[in-house]
């Protein structure tokens, strides 16, 4: 394969896994998993996974629960809904993985978070509370009392 030919695929594939990235910015409530994702853009899970997390930096599943994540934390700081309730409304089935997950990314429970972070951003635009509030990713946050 010459290299004209492998830059061209390369950008092909760079197209599929931008509708990838979109497709789970937008349908993070719904059950996704990697091989579903994987069949509808026309790869192996493999190699999705593979050329997401090359893209992206991190694989399509991590990415997915990133957003779960951060949908969650802005719940939560809404203070109207339980843990239990947010956990569903982002699509996770499990409260256990939920809880796991969130407290890797964010370095505290989602109790305590709810707790803590009732009105945080209040008063604040949409699009500086996102950037404030949003999870460290790759399990870079510390738990409470390190």
């Amino acid at each position: 394969m010459s290299s004209s030919t492998a830059q061209n695929q390369r950008l092909r594939d760079l197209v599929v896994l931008r509708r990838v990235r979109d497709r789970i910015d937008r349908e993070y409530a719904q059950p996704l998993n990697v091989d579903a994702l994987a069949r509808d853009a026309h790869m192996s899970s493999g190699h999705l996974s593979r050329e997401f997390k090359r893209a992206f930096g991190e694989a399509p599943y991590s990415y997915l629960m990133t957003r779960r994540i951060e949908r969650a934390m802005a719940l939560l700081r809404r203070g109207d809904l339980s843990v239990t309730e947010v956990c569903f409304a982002v699509g996770c089935s499990s409260l256990g993985t939920f809880s796991t997950r969130f407290t890797e990314l964010v370095g505290i429970p989602p109790s305590t978070y709810r707790r803590e972070h009732a009105d945080a951003t209040k008063g604040m635009p949409s699009c500086v509370a996102k950037n404030v509030s949003k999870p460290v990713r790759n399990q870079e946050a510390q738990p409470a009392g390190r």
